[in-house]
């Protein structure tokens, strides 16, 4: 294994409010992390690394801030980052995000695995993955809860709501990951330390051949025109058991088409 790339975003905290800009897109200020389905994307990476060798590079696409998000991928391992930064990204939908992932991977030598995890939570599209592999032409296993690679096969599990599904490619080939692949490691004090010192290659949309008519809101395929807040929630109905109250919680299921 010569390079595993792990694509990895800064987005606000999920347990924090959600707010939006004017123009509808997602305030990142607002308690940003490094969000967890990636660390178990670059947990991922790392344990490839240490059964086989090679090296863990993170790529990124975001603003300044985004440093903090590379710098923790840094301090569980990882070997150095590439950071995709240019104003001119704001408001871009996933097929231009995608897009601007497939420019800047060939910035990266010896690519043959990419991870990335299966969705953020800023956005929920879950398709990137997939959109970058059509664009490199390259088999994709998503959503996976276990990974293994042996010489150039990859082989892992998918678990979908019609059960396990046993899948394998040949490499190179992009993988996303679900929460159950792994429980991602805490950095150490010496891992933070290191971090600060490794390699972050920061590059704008013109070093990776990108036109800015490709990018950005105005570009975009897809445009948000207004926002509805989540209703309140409503309060439940209570049942008093009088002897009856299991016939009363069945019926009610019933009612709802629960059972």
């Amino acid at each position: 294994m010569t390079n595993v790339v792990v694509l990895i975003k800064q987005a606000p905290d999920p347990g924090s409010e959600r707010k939006l800009s004017d123009d509808f897109t997602v305030d990142r200020s607002i308690d940003p992390w490094l969000e967890e389905i990636n660390e178990r994307a670059v947990e991922a990476a790392l344990q490839i690394k240490e059964a086989h060798g090679g090296e863990v590079t993170v790529l990124t696409v975001g603003p300044a801030s985004a440093t903090d998000a590379i710098r923790k991928a840094l301090s569980m391992g990882a070997d150095k980052a590439v950071h995709v930064q240019d104003d001119a990204m704001h408001g871009s939908d996933a097929i231009q995000t995608a897009w601007v992932i497939a420019r800047a991977l060939g910035t990266i030598e010896g690519v043959e695995l990419v991870i990335a995890g299966n969705e953020a939570t800023d956005g929920r599209v879950g398709a990137v993955p997939a959109i970058l592999a059509e664009y490199l032409g390259l088999p994709q296993l998503t959503h996976m809860r276990t990974l293994n690679v042996d010489g150039d096969a990859l082989t892992g599990e998918r678990e979908t709501d019609e059960g396990v599904f046993a899948l394998e490619a040949s490499l190179p080939a992009i993988v996303s990951v679900n929460e159950k692949i792994n429980e991602p490691r805490f950095p150490s004090f010496k891992g933070i330390m290191a971090a600060k010192k490794k390699e972050i290659n920061v590059l704008s949309l013109a070093e990776i051949g990108v036109e800015l008519d490709e990018v950005g809101g105005a570009n975009a395929g897809t445009t948000v025109t207004g926002v509805t807040p989540k209703p309140p929630k409503q309060a439940g109905e209570k049942v008093v058991d009088e002897g009856d109250g299991g016939t009363k919680v069945a019926q009610f299921l019933i009612g709802q088409k629960i059972i």
